[in-house]
């Protein structure tokens, strides 16, 4: 890319086991793994999951929280997660997900409409946790 925009490259999350993360992400939401063989083999410290071609959700081991050193205090946010994370999906892609989440019994929020997001009101949202509780919002435009 050398449009030079302001992009969201990545968000890290703080996950008890990696790679069941990676499975909840990869069957459940239906994003891609990334890393998680060379995380499995131990050649990398964490796995990722893709949610576009510019953007991936890191799986942080909760266990590396010590190391989290580059701001005084950045140790403090492990086990915190953020207040959630809003993946914005194609109709049929949302429909799918909603799906997966319900065939796994994930609890999902009821659905809203029109609330407000990036692009303007989107047609329908909902949420759901992830096993670590990470709280995500899945919406569509029309």
């Amino acid at each position: 890319m050398t449009d030079h925009m302001p992009r969201l490259d990545h968000v890290v999350l703080w996950v008890r086991d990696p790679v069941a993360a990676a499975d909840f992400y990869e069957k459940a939401v239906g994003m891609e793994t990334v890393r998680l063989t060379e995380f499995a083999a131990g050649k990398v410290p964490f796995p990722s999951v893709r949610v576009n071609d510019e953007t991936i959700i890191d799986l942080m081991p909760l266990t590396f929280a010590e190391r989290m050193t580059m701001l005084p205090g950045a140790d403090d946010s492990a086990g915190h997660p953020v207040n959630h994370v809003c993946l914005s999906l194609p109709r049929g892609d949302f429909d799918a997900l909603l799906s997966r989440l319900e065939e796994r019994s994930v609890p999902v929020s009821d659905l809203s409409y029109d609330s407000f997001g990036a692009r303007g009101k989107a047609t329908r949202s909902f949420y759901f946790r992830d096993p670590d509780g990470n709280v995500f919002e899945a919406r569509h435009y029309d």
